[in-house]
């Protein structure tokens, strides 16, 4: 309805990094957050659907409503196992909003997703990042809700509600006669322009009356005659909620433009309803009205965000304001002050060790360890130097603490166990947990609010996050670009149950219930998973026994591989437990052991830090994921003194030379060399080293770019500086001239003299058809020139009539050749983005006008069968308009034709469907291709697919030998055809055996048997004889090759997502099949010995569902051809890049531990294995050569070369001055305007 009126708007969203050292995961693959502080939990925005999170939040708040739904049980609403058979009727809708209102009540998570939610109204991914009007939806989904309904003990739950009346009264001046109409209220839709708030709206509605008199009279219909008359508006029944829509966006009929009323429009928390009642004799209480929920709209007409703050009715969240939270921070820094003097006692610490342990006795040196592991610090350290040792302390305490009589061991004494245990646990002990109790972590529940916040919980819940606010904070809403555009009121006589207070679980079904307490369970076995993963770091040790130092740096006696050791370890870990892990790996190491922070650099390793004070965490010395640590003495490897630190550092210069044959002196050959130099050394020492017999050294601080303006001469009081102060860095160029090179440099302004070059041209060639078309000339321009003068030059310089200049116009010419969209004549060359040196054409014609379009068409998108065509048309014309015109240029006639949109893959994409629009509003730009398609668009709700006919090759079926290939008996074959030997009926995909057969019209809620069993109607299938769909294969059509495996016949199109220009090849099988969702279908051919070719492939159905793995793959193919796993090599074939990709074991050549840590997929990269996919096989017992390629390949590859040189030669040709910006982006058209809808199922 609104379109891109309410474009999601995320100007406010702030990129996030990854921190230095952290590891870089999936998304999916760690568990969502839990819920914060305000223990209530967002929904997360699919891309566009804000102003739904904020609808359902206003929902699931509002608690009559919720509970209403939560008393609907399965025997009225179906289940959601029972939603894919064919026959059950399964309210769906509700069923998954009572499940979306149970996660976001008991699930233990930030945020919760609405995908379920959206895919039961039928939405497409397109629909979710498409943002609408909440208003709208508002009544779309009570709509929605009501028919879902129909039949339950819910029918009326929306009229229980939210129904109300209004009546609209006319009373006859003359006869008192009342005239009457009622009209039934979901929302109430009020003014907001002109209005200072709500109530003055109310009154102008509902109080004020409307006069017809003098020339505006009424017709009485108890009189028969013009009368004078009163017309008024009263609110008959109010309803138990009262929704009011604020009209804050209008159109301006002066500027032709929309526009949000921001202006301020105040509405209080409480509302007395009485004087717009029709009846008006009941109580106050029956008319008074609480706000509850405020949706508000951030953002203007074309763009914005949809959030809402929202009052707690039963006190769900914790309402914590920030200033409260600092106070109760200052009482936990006081406890935990308190708490810390009882834990500095050693008597409080080994009691609460020994209390935990369940064997009855522990030895006293377990004692020691454990107070280590526990405190992060041992006895000796902490406590020796007050109360002495161990032992003797415990011998101090006999009343305490029991010791063995041999004095090894020890253990607590019954009666202070049995107290410290009362003193810690007493409080669980007293309050069991419920039987439906949904597992929270107690640990993150911060305590309940004060008594003085009850009654004004209001809460800001803005997608994902959810933050309390004051009530105050309403006023805040009342005008601006972020201001209140709907408001909710409920009745203040509703009282809620005194159980329902701070009580999620009030009235969820048992069902509800156990699902969100398994899936909490589940929640915190993945987060325990994830924390330990995320904890565990991965460290390099380089042993210096491997290393020897030279050239400034560290570098490795054999290879990089065999002197560097992995270490896994918990950054959580002290440095003294990893100095243990050490010593324990390397059981030969004598001496002294140093640790030292280490970084690979361009010169080699170098050496920081040491690592010092075993107490300390690996995280708390900065050890992140990936750490360089060096092993080693502390003072040399392999006998040489190595220097630490970063004032040390090596550093690479790239120094260069003037070649000894320079011709002309431009300096742009250079002979070049890679040095290492300390970051300490002194210029003097570098100009010493690099240039003894003198001369001058100039640095560059762009790498080896030799450009003249970068280079800077370094002078005599230059030479006290270091390398590091003047800036010179890994990959920095100097230069060094000698004496009798110095003339190319002026030694004042430090600049080299002879490297500037410039360009100032446009080239223009004749495409008029006069005089010699082949010819170019050079047209002097600056970026200030203006095209119409650019265009007389090049007229001149052709020696045309100058009364063509009226007749013509300039259009730049593209890499490719083609002429693009005329360039407005009162344009400049940097207002029409042209670059020095681009070429354009002379044509004949006149250029388009500002409210013209210049367009190119074509009839169908294949340009090798139909040329490109121009048209210039008004923007204001029609659809229908543009295609008939567009039909008369192209000679066609008829209305079995509609326009589409050329898609960034030069294939028609999405079409025009609105025909009386004009192109301006369906955002139609100058230069963009519109392709003219045969045949009427389909009807909403049915598809128009394209099917292809799939010709069954001669590759072998399931049950054919494939042991005769092993044993070389097929060895001679045919070469392997790339597209069938006869012509086939229609056009023909290239490379491919498909044939096409024809459009079906479908059904986007059929099943997939339903479209193989209607392609078979087509004549190209009329020869085939079919037994079930069950032997036919379906593919979609993806880059003129089958793509996806559509499995399942019994599902529904709709449920495959397939979009509006799916094409569809059917694929004729030899038996029936019937693919689960974990078998991957590939097609597996064997390499025949001694030849670069094929045998005859055939399909392997490969159960995944365990492991995707390599090794499984290779067991599976081995089996096949029975042959041993170690005897074959496979490969993945990439058909687009005429490549093989070895699919290797490597997972036997690394550890256990790395195994278990990364599991590889051969669904991911680089394989990303999927169906169809074919797979080449080698037997080493008779073919010991690996390569996989083909004579075919070589060919291919060939091809591709040649294709690509010849697309360099162009770009070449057409070199462009890199003095002017890169081409402005062109601006984001607006998305054309799209109703918003709810499928429902018929349940009448």
């Amino acid at each position: 309805m609104f379109g891109d009126l309410f474009e999601e708007d995320f100007s406010f969203i702030s990129n996030n990094h990854c921190g230095k050292g952290k590891k870089s995961k999936p998304r999916e693959s760690e568990p969502p957050a839990p819920r914060d502080f305000t223990n209530l939990s967002g929904i997360k925005n699919q891309g566009g659907t804000c102003y739904l999170n904020s609808l359902l939040q206003t929902l699931l708040f509002t608690p009559e409503f919720r509970e209403a739904l939560f008393s609907l049980g399965p025997e009225e609403l179906g289940t959601l196992d029972d939603s894919r058979k064919p026959d059950a009727k399964v309210r769906i809708i509700p069923l998954q909003l009572q499940r979306l209102f149970a996660q976001l009540l008991l699930l233990d998570q930030q945020a919760a997703s609405t995908t379920d939610l959206t895919e039961s109204f039928g939405w497409s991914s397109q629909e979710e990042m498409r943002q609408h009007d909440v208003q709208e939806l508002n009544r779309i989904l009570f709509s929605a809700l009501e028919t879902s309904l129909v039949g339950t003990s819910g029918h009326d739950l929306i009229n229980r509600l939210y129904h109300g009346i209004v009546v609209n009264q006319i009373v006859c001046k003359e006869c008192k006669n009342v005239s009457e109409r009622q009209e039934d209220f979901l929302d109430l839709t009020v003014a907001v322009k002109g209005m200072a708030g709500l109530e003055e709206a109310l009154w102008n509605m509902y109080v004020e009356e409307e006069y017809f008199e003098n020339d505006n009279l009424y017709r009485c219909g108890a009189c028969d005659k013009l009368v004078e008359a009163s017309k008024s508006a009263k609110l008959r029944k109010l309803p138990p909620f009262l929704t009011i829509s604020l009209l804050r966006f209008n159109f301006d009929f002066e500027k032709c433009e929309r526009y949000k009323e921001t202006s301020c429009y105040t509405f209080p928390t409480q509302i007395n309803l009485r004087p717009f009642c029709e009846q008006t004799e009941m109580d106050d209480s029956e008319y008074m009205y609480e706000l509850f929920s405020v949706i508000i709209h951030k953002g203007g007409c074309y763009g914005g965000h949809y959030h809402v703050y929202i009052r707690d009715v039963d006190e769900l969240g914790n309402w914590q304001l920030q200033e409260e939270e600092d106070g109760l921070i200052e009482e936990k820094v006081l406890r935990d002050t308190e708490n810390a003097k009882e834990t500095e006692n050693p008597l409080a610490v080994l009691k609460g060790i020994l209390s935990e342990e369940e064997a009855k006795q522990i030895a006293v040196d377990q004692l020691g360890q454990k107070l280590l592991e526990k405190k992060g610090v041992s006895w000796n350290k902490k406590y020796r130097k007050q109360y002495g040792a161990l032992r003797k302390y415990l011998q101090n305490h006999p009343q305490i603490f029991q010791l063995s009589p041999d004095g090894n061991k020890v253990s607590l004494k019954e009666t202070h166990k049995l107290l410290f245990k009362l003193d810690s646990h007493g409080q669980n002990l007293q309050s069991p947990s419920q039987k439906n109790d949904v597992q929270w972590n107690c640990e993150k529940t911060p305590p309940r609010p004060m008594a003085s916040s009850a009654g004004c919980h209001w809460f800001d819940l803005n997608d994902c996050k959810v933050q309390p606010i004051k009530e105050k904070d309403i006023e805040k809403q009342f005008q601006g670009k972020e201001s209140a555009y709907m408001l909710f009121y409920r009745k203040a006589q509703l009282k809620r149950p005194p159980e329902a207070h701070g009580n999620p679980r009030y009235q969820i079904p048992a069902h509800l219930l156990n699902e969100m307490n398994a899936a909490n369970t589940e929640l915190q076995k993945k987060r325990a998973e994830c924390d330990s993963a995320n904890n565990g770091i991965d460290l390099h040790l380089h042993l210096s026994c491997c290393y020897k130092f030279h050239n400034g740096a560290l570098h490795p006696s054999l290879s990089w591989k065999e002197s560097v050791v992995d270490l896994t370890i918990d950054r959580r870990k002290t440095l003294g437990d990893l100095r243990h892990a050490v010593f324990q790996m390397l059981e030969s190491w004598e001496g002294d052991m140093v640790l030292s922070m280490a970084k690979p650099l361009p010169a080699g390793l170098h050496l920081y830090q040491v690592l010092d004070g075993d107490e300390l965490s690996l995280d708390g010395i900065g050890l992140a994921d990936g750490a360089d640590i060096f092993v080693w003495n502390g003072k040399e490897v392999g006998g040489t003194k190595v220097l630490t630190g970063p004032e040390h550092e090596p550093v690479v210069l790239n120094v260069l030379r003037l070649a000894e044959h320079n011709e002309g002196g431009k300096g742009q050959h250079f002979s070049e060399a890679q040095l290492v130099f300390s970051c300490s050394t002194s210029l003097g020492q570098l100009h010493s080293a690099l240039a003894p017999a003198g001369g001058i050294i100039l640095k560059n601080g762009s790498g080896a770019d030799t450009e003249a303006k970068n280079w800077e001469v370094f002078h005599e009081e230059d030479m006290k500086e270091t390398v590091r102060s003047v800036g010179l860095r890994d990959g920095c160029s100097v230069l060094i001239l000698d004496s009798h090179d110095q003339s190319f440099v002026n030694v004042a302004s430090g600049n080299l003299t002879a490297f500037t070059y410039d360009i100032s041209w446009l080239q223009v060639k004749n495409f008029c058809g006069v005089g010699e078309e082949e010819k170019h000339v050079k047209i002097t321009a600056t970026i200030e020139t203006v095209m119409s003068d650019i265009k007389m030059k090049a007229i001149r310089e052709f020696q045309l009539e100058e009364e063509l200049a009226n007749e013509s116009c300039l259009r730049p010419v593209s890499g490719n050749g083609k002429l693009l969209s005329p360039v407005p004549e009162d344009y400049t060359v940097k207002e029409a983005e042209l670059k020095m040196g681009s070429l354009l054409g002379l044509c004949r014609g006149k250029a388009p006008t500002s409210t013209q379009l210049f367009l190119y068409f074509m009839v169908g998108s294949d340009q090798n069968c139909s040329p490109e065509m121009e048209i210039v048309v008004e923007e204001t014309a029609s659809v229908r308009e543009c295609l008939n015109l567009m039909l008369e240029k192209s000679g066609l006639s008829g209305d079995n034709w509609h326009l589409r949109r050329l898609d960034w893959c030069y294939e028609a994409g999405e079409a025009l469907s609105q025909e009386n629009a004009t192109l301006k509003e369906l955002n139609v730009c100058r230069g963009d291709t519109l392709v003219i398609t045969e045949g009427k668009l389909p009807e909403k709700g049915f598809l128009k697919i394209p099917i292809w006919w799939l010709k069954p090759s001669s590759h072998k079926k399931h049950g054919e030998h494939a042991q005769d290939q092993v044993n070389g008996i097929t060895w001679k074959m045919e070469a392997l055809q790339v597209s069938a030997a006869a012509a086939p009926p229609e056009p023909t995909h290239p490379g491919l055996d498909l044939c096409y057969a024809g459009r079906i019209e479908i059904a986007a809620e059929a099943p997939l048997e339903e479209l193989k069993m209607q392609a078979l109607t087509l004549p190209c299938f009329q020869e085939q004889v079919v037994p079930l769909p069950s032997f036919l294969r379906a593919w979609t059509v993806d880059s003129k090759r089958p793509g996806k495996l559509l499995r399942d016949n019994k599902r529904r199109l709709s449920d495959y997502r397939l979009g509006a220009r799916v094409e569809i090849c059917i694929e004729p099988l030899q038996e029936e099949e019937n693919l689960g969702p974990q078998e991957l279908l590939l097609r597996v051919q064997m390499g025949i010995p001694g030849e670069r070719d094929y045998s005859d492939s055939w399909d392997l159905v490969w159960d995944i569902s365990k492991e995707c793995t390599t090794w499984a793959l290779r067991q599976r193919v081995a089996s096949h051809y029975c042959l041993p796993v170690d005897k074959i090599e496979i490969a993945k074939y990439f058909p687009e890049r005429f490549e093989w990709l070895p699919i290797s074991s490597w997972t036997q050549q690394i550890s256990k531990r790395k195994r278990r840590k990364k599991q590889e997929n051969l669904q991911s990269a680089p394989y990303h294995l999927k169906d169809g996919d074919i797979i080449g096989v080698k037997n080493l017992i008779l073919d010991d050569t690996k390569d996989f390629s083909t004579v075919r390949d070589d060919i291919g590859k060939e091809k591709q070369r040649q294709l690509a040189l010849e697309k360099r030669k162009s770009r070449q040709e057409r070199v462009q001055d890199p003095f002017f910006p890169e081409e402005k982006l062109p601006m984001k058209p607006r998305k054309p305007e799209v109703a918003l809808s709810i499928n429902v199922g018929v349940f009448r």
